[in-house]
């Protein structure tokens, strides 16, 4: 462990324990999730004048730590073991209601450590988001500081709520998948209402992102090079998520006279009006580009303390013009595909999930029909809940995945004093004429919060992956503090 991962964990036990001696653990104004989303317990109230909307909202505040390592199984100038770290948190302010408006204002902030050959930050692994990395090639910076929410809300409607703003937008398509130091976040507007009995629905119009390494917003749907920008390193400007469609350039989307700024729109809907089954349908759309819809169907079968469900969802991706600029396939190419200009595709998954007590048992099976990658780079996984397993994108043309995985002790609070434990075996058949390979993915996670002091919580996560590709076998390990106050 070099000296600036040493400093990270060190600083943070002094920020915990500082922090221990006026900590309540009878109220937690806030908890989180397995899945990384928050949930805030203690909200603040309605008041009948401005300024109390003001005197009268509520700080919620969180410390951070997260440490990664990487282990290839043969380094070699191309991959080479290395550990990240990141030591920062969020100071989030929600005001109170007043003439059905509020506002919510949220700063995070992260100092990454790392130990990497010749300080080549281009082969971090899950560990680069401690920091950014077009920052550090620019400005040799390994601090983010940033204004991650920024929005407007109106209530005045029955069940419904309006923001307007820079917001997480938690959608099947759009996700803040906060699990590295600073969250993905989106600028628009976000309409959600449940004033239809037994569903529920939500809208969103998305002009800009900003990714969980970024500090400032960029396009939705554009790779950056240097055409859009002269600094270093172009291609870490714009969207650069792992699943990026990186042959949409801003080069090949002017030559196409494509917008390089085109919105995104997504719809979901969700419906319990049948009982025991669950219907949800998604629905995004990048204009003039691509476009897909889901659908999805769980029926729950109760027998007494035991249950079992069964689900499937389907998928269909339609190009609308984003195939003829850059190709079928998310990185770019264009080996072993049978239409290398189209991104029209569809998906099938189907899985069976047995609940009994504490134990939750998921069997899943997805399939990528041999068409088109399918393109969805905003932290929201297509295969999640199905065959998603950490840091696994399995959703290229022609791949079949099949997982089981076992939790114990889940629950919707986001306060686990018994540890919550998740195990899963993925295996994935890919096609090795797209320069794929066949994998099978071991995972293992824990997450608890210390009983005596609920609002802090540890995460250990473990992935290894074994694969048929020469000296790729790897190890992901991921080890995180959150203190909630």
């Amino acid at each position: 462990m070099n000296k600036g991962i040493k400093l990270s964990v060190a600083v943070t036990a002094t920020l915990l324990l500082t922090s221990f001696a006026c900590a309540n653990d009878e109220t937690s104004k806030q908890s989180l999730k397995t899945n990384y989303q928050l949930i805030y317990n203690e909200k603040p109230k309605s008041v009948d004048n401005f300024t109390d909307m003001f005197k009268e909202g509520l700080f919620y505040g969180r410390l951070r730590s997260n440490t990664f390592y990487w282990g290839w199984e043969k380094e070699s100038t191309t991959q080479y073991n290395h550990a990240t770290s990141g030591l920062g948190g969020s100071l989030v302010y929600k005001s109170a209601k007043y003439a059905d408006i509020d506002f919510t204002a949220g700063m995070y902030y992260s100092r990454g450590f790392f130990s990497v050959k010749s300080g080549d930050v281009s082969k971090f692994k899950p560990g680069a988001e401690v920091l950014s990395r077009f920052d550090y090639s620019n400005t040799g910076s390994q601090s983010m500081s940033v204004l991650g929410q920024a929005y407007l809300s109106y209530k005045g409607l029955a069940k419904t709520e309006l923001s307007v703003g820079r917001q997480l937008v938690e959608t099947f398509y759009t996700k803040s998948n906060d699990s590295k130091m600073i969250p993905n976040t989106f600028e628009g507007v976000v309409l959600k209402s449940k004033v239809i009995p037994d569903t529920a629905f939500d809208v969103a119009y998305l002009s800009a992102e900003k990714l969980r390494a970024h500090t400032e917003s960029h396009s939705i749907l554009m790779y950056g090079d240097t055409a859009s920008s002269s600094s270093t390193k172009p291609q870490w400007s714009e969207n650069d998520d792992s699943a990026m469609h990186k042959g949409l350039t801003y080069t090949a989307l002017k030559a196409a006279g494509k917008s390089t700024d085109a919105p995104l729109i997504v719809a979901d809907i969700h419906n319990k009006s049948i009982p025991n089954l669950s219907f949800d349908a998604a629905y995004y759309a990048v204009p003039a580009l691509i476009s897909e819809v889901m659908g999805e169907l769980n029926y729950k079968v109760k027998m007494g303390s035991f249950s079992l469900t069964p689900g499937v969802r389907y998928m269909k991706q339609f190009d609308n013009g984003a195939g003829a600029v850059g190709g079928a396939a998310y990185d770019g190419t264009t080996t072993g595909y049978k239409d290398p200009t189209s991104l029209d595709s569809q998906a099938v998954m189907g899985r069976l999930v047995g609940v009994y007590n504490n134990f939750k048992l998921n069997l899943g099976y997805s399939q990528i029909m041999d068409e088109a990658d399918l393109i969805t780079p905003w932290r929201g996984f297509p295969t999640g809940g199905y065959t998603r397993s950490m840091a696994r994108y399995n959703w290229i043309a022609n791949t079949k995945s099949y997982r089981a995985e076992l939790s114990i002790n889940g629950n919707k609070t986001g306060v686990y004093k018994d540890v919550f434990t998740q195990i899963s075996f993925l295996h994935t058949d890919s096609d090795e004429s797209k320069g794929q390979y066949d994998e099978n993915y071991y995972y293992l996670g824990f997450v608890q919060n210390i009983p005596s002091l609920v609002d802090l919580q540890w995460r250990l996560r473990l992935g290894y992956t074994d694969t048929k590709k020469a000296d790729a076998d790897s190890l992901d390990a991921r080890f995180e503090l959150n203190y909630l106050f």
